[in-house]
């Protein structure tokens, strides 16, 4: 994937969370669980794209 695009699709992400975070009224504990889902899923999403999540799949606990 080309660097612009993932700086799109961080673009994108930002953005939408932003304009969740300030426009739709929730608690603050809800925004709160919300936002660490999503920086969450992206930084996985950008080691998957760097190829750093595919070396942590080797490792196995037990048998």
């Amino acid at each position: 994937m080309p660097l612009a695009q993932v700086l799109e699709v961080l673009l994108v992400v930002g953005v939408l969370l932003w304009l969740v975070n300030r426009f739709i009224p929730m608690q603050g504990t809800i925004k709160s669980i919300l936002n660490g889902v999503v920086v969450i899923a992206v930084v996985l999403w950008l080691m998957n794209i760097f190829g750093l999540l595919r070396s942590l799949s080797r490792i196995h606990v037990g048998s």
